[in-house]
């Protein structure tokens, strides 16, 4: 339950003012004491994303995060259908208390399996309280016109029976905020739980601005924020020093080595503008200080390296900025052709700028180009110099060029960092854990364009990766779950992106769909774990693809947004004892689901009625295949078998084939090979026969825990530790082989198998050479396709046993 407090730190606020309306408006039951509010339509993914993000999971080692896990552990418990505001707000006794506020539904807050749950009824004064405890943390909730309301504050619960209230302005900012993303935060600048984002001292967010409110999208690897903040008081809020200025493009960048901390960098067309707003705030009057140097200055930025800084001014008239800097002339070094010069106001960086300068010691400066760079320390200036001469600045680095890709050119304010200034930061907001890693950050930025009475924010906190080299295998995404996983991975069609996403299953059978960024799309619990492989069916045939599968008693057909498609989930009182076969003889998408009963075969439309003229009555004993289809000419077959008997039907369900053999057949499926149908028995021979009934028998000497795979022109054979491709055999490792799978991707054959004892996936190619690079870690059976929009092929399979690893064949 870390998720809660863990996405305060990287994102923003609230307050309120009176105005009656009406409570079906969620925001209308926000505390009035409220600092923060996190708004998310996905409670699973916001609690999956955080809990994967590699920035935000090693938060968890902190005491006080640990803490607040404790006390937020019933709220875990709640399953919302749509969006839930989660409020935190401090008491009488500056103790944090938080708030959920969401629509009501039937299984909103299922208790009947939690241990150590109890709860009592409070009804008094025409209200009715329900107190809830699990493991002695209490929570009370209510309903307010269909609205449900928890709080673990009786008296935030009791607030919400007296008039309703809120603050338009701050109905207005809620609405800028999307209901697409992992979460959107709304943050008051002066609350308990983080201080500040800025490198600074000198800046924090109770004088910066008023409130921010921004979207967050949290990936494995990457934290991007975008929003708006806005100070009501434009004399006492930092953020409109800005006000009547234009951003300009921020490049102080192309200036700062790649070697240094970072920089901060704040824009303006003019000074002139920006030094009354400024003034104003400082409540100063600075008419007689001496600014001329800056009269042709659109960007002033600091350069930070260790304990040393420079200011950086980019003029737009280098002629006049150097006259204003003709009695500054003495020369005191020249370092690669530049010279160096002393100067005798160094504190009128502080004087003028402050607080978003703090810096007073700037003694020396040189030129480069229409950059002037002031510092004291000579050898921050040799640096300096010597990277832009090489090339070597930020600007030219991969990590800097990365994170530019989501920020403006323009921007009024802009803070990039390096890992040790982040690290500064979140030791500025409370974690000081030595054990806190972020040196594969190479660079985070925030900045602030403002725009009219407010300012836009973007940020972002990525990890920096390697880029891959040829050939190699990458890992991608590795999704931890609150469960271990049931079944092993698999892709499926995004007919939006027309990508893959992934699903799969858990112990709970809770059934998840993926993106191929690691996001959970939605989570719901099936009644019972899927029978083999999941299809997909377009039931509408408008191009919308839905999930077809069968559980042990229901046959299920699920749409995109992870709800059920009318007349389904069909409910089954026997077993269901092989998967849902999907027939569409014809590819018109008039489908035909087979559910498979022991020695029954049912056939359905997607209208979940009985198809009239299917007349298969009965096996002569159970099925121990899947059922089926095969096109051979213009010919439908419909194939399975029993222990004893291999059933080749017709579309009605009558003998198409009948084979001249009986066999004691194994569990293996049937394959259509070279136009024969092919399976095994269970002494390990090869059985086909052709569309006439003709029937041959090989013996490949298999053991009888063997495994067949074969598409129309490739069998593929696996016994013990012998893998057999195309009569090509190769003798792997002994272990525990999965069951091998092909894959036609390309034009080119992969054949994929894994040892579960070794935890090793082998990928192979149709002349049975190893794929370079391979094996690699995994403990199931792969899924490969190519998911995104490159041309990399990418596969899953299953990691720790609540795991799924996603890699990417470079």
């Amino acid at each position: 339950m870390r998720f809660f407090y863990l996405a305060l730190l990287f994102t923003l606020f609230f307050s309120c003012t009176n105005n009656n309306t009406k409570t079906s408006n969620l925001i209308n039951l926000i505390p009035e004491s409220t600092d923060v509010v996190i708004k998310t339509s996905n409670l699973e993914n916001l609690k999956n994303s955080i809990n994967n993000n590699d920035f935000l999971s090693k938060y968890s080692s902190s005491e006080s995060f640990k803490n607040l896990e404790s006390h937020l552990e019933i709220v875990s418990h709640v399953k919302p259908e749509t969006n839930i505001l989660i409020c935190f707000s401090k008491d009488d006794n500056d103790s944090l208390q938080y708030s959920l506020i969401t629509k009501y539904n039937p299984n909103l807050f299922k208790t009947d399996s939690l241990k150590n749950y109890t709860e009592e009824l409070l009804t008094y004064k025409n209200k009715t309280i329900t107190k809830s405890s699990l493991n002695n943390k209490f929570i009370y909730s209510t309903l307010i016109d269909s609205v449900f309301f928890a709080s673990s504050s009786k008296i935030l619960v009791d607030n919400v029976f007296k008039e309703i209230n809120t603050n338009l302005d701050f109905e207005k900012i809620y609405k800028t905020t999307s209901d697409n993303k992992t979460a959107s935060i709304i943050l008051k600048p002066n609350n308990a739980l983080l201080k500040s984002f800025f490198v600074n001292d000198s800046l924090n967010l109770e004088s910066f601005t008023n409130y921010i409110a921004v979207d967050a999208e949290i990936s494995q690897h990457e934290i991007l924020i975008n929003g708006i903040t806005k100070a009501t008081d434009s004399s006492k809020s930092l953020i409109n020093i800005f006000k009547n200025t234009n951003p300009q493009e921020n490049l102080v960048q192309t200036i700062t080595p790649a070697n240094s901390d970072g920089f901060i960098s704040f824009t303006f067309n003019s000074f002139g503008v920006f030094k009354e707003n400024l003034d104003k705030y400082n409540k100063k009057d600075s008419t007689g200080i001496e600014t001329s140097l800056f009269n042709n200055i659109i960007e002033v930025g600091v350069i930070y390296e260790d304990k040393n800084k420079a200011i950086v001014l980019n003029s737009t008239d280098v002629i006049a900025t150097k006259d204003a800097l003709l009695d500054n002339q003495n020369r005191i070094d020249t370092y690669r052709q530049i010279d160096v010069f002393s100067f005798s106001k160094p504190d009128i960086f502080q004087n003028t700028f402050t607080p978003l300068i703090n810096y007073r010691n700037a003694n020396k400066y040189c030129v480069l180009d229409n950059f002037f760079i002031f510092s004291d320390n000579i050898e921050m200036l040799q640096n300096i110099i010597a990277n832009y001469q090489n090339k070597t600045t930020l600007r030219e680095r991969n990590y800097f060029k990365n994170i530019k890709t989501q920020l403006t050119d323009e921007s009024s304010l802009l803070q990039v960092t390096s890992p040790s200034l982040l690290k500064n930061i979140i030791s500025k907001n409370g974690v000081n854990d030595s054990n806190y890693k972020v040196s594969s950050y190479k660079a985070s930025a925030i900045q602030f364009i403002y725009d009219n009475n407010f300012a836009h924010v973007n940020g972002i906190i990525k990890k920096n990766k390697t880029a891959a080299s040829l050939n190699s295998i990458s890992e991608e995404l590795n999704i931890k779950l609150e469960n271990d996983l049931l079944n092993t991975p698999q892709f499926v069609t995004n007919h939006v992106t027309n990508q893959k996403d992934l699903v799969v299953q858990d112990i709970n059978n809770n059934l998840y769909l993926i993106s191929n960024k690691g996001k959970i799309l939605w989570k719901k619990q099936l009644k019972g774990p899927v029978l083999g492989k999941i299809e997909q069916i377009d039931i509408y045939r408008n191009g919308r693809l839905q999930l077809a599968f069968a559980t042990p008693h229901r046959v299920y057909v699920i749409d995109r947004k992870g709800r059920d498609v009318a007349p389904f989930p069909g409910k089954f009182n026997d077993d269901i004892t092989q998967p849902l076969s999907v027939f569409d003889y014809d590819r018109n998408k008039k489908y035909r689901l087979l559910v498979t009963q022991g020695k029954n075969i049912l056939m359905y439309d997607v209208k979940a009625k009985l198809v009239r003229g299917f007349g298969f009555k009965s096996a002569n004993g159970n099925i121990v295949s899947q059922p089926k289809h095969f096109r051979i000419g213009s010919k439908d077959y419909i194939a399975f078998k029993t222990d004893s008997k291999l059933y080749i039907l017709n579309r009605a369900g009558a003998n198409r084939v009948t084979p001249k053999t009986t066999s004691n057949f194994s569990d293996e499926d049937i394959f259509l090979y070279k136009n024969k149908f092919t399976t095994t028995n269970k002494k390990g021979d090869l059985i086909t026969v052709d569309s006439r009934g003709n029937t041959a028998t090989q013996s490949y000497n298999l053991s009888e825990n063997h495994h067949l795979e074969t598409t129309s022109k490739t069998i593929v054979l696996l016994t013990e530790n012998k893998l057999t491709i195309n009569n090509k055999t190769i003798e792997l490792d002994f272990g525990y082989y999965e069951a091998p799978k092909i894959f036609y991707l390309n034009d080119k054959i992969y054949v994929a198998v894994t040892d579960t004892q070794s935890q090793k996936i082998y990928l192979y190619d149709s002349q049975a050479k190893l794929i370079p690079n391979f094996p690699v870690y995994g403990n199931s059976v792969i899924d490969l396709n190519n998911i995104d929009k490159d041309k990399n092929l990418e596969f899953i399979t299953k990691g720790e046993n609540n795991s799924i690893i996603l890699y990417q064949i470079n």
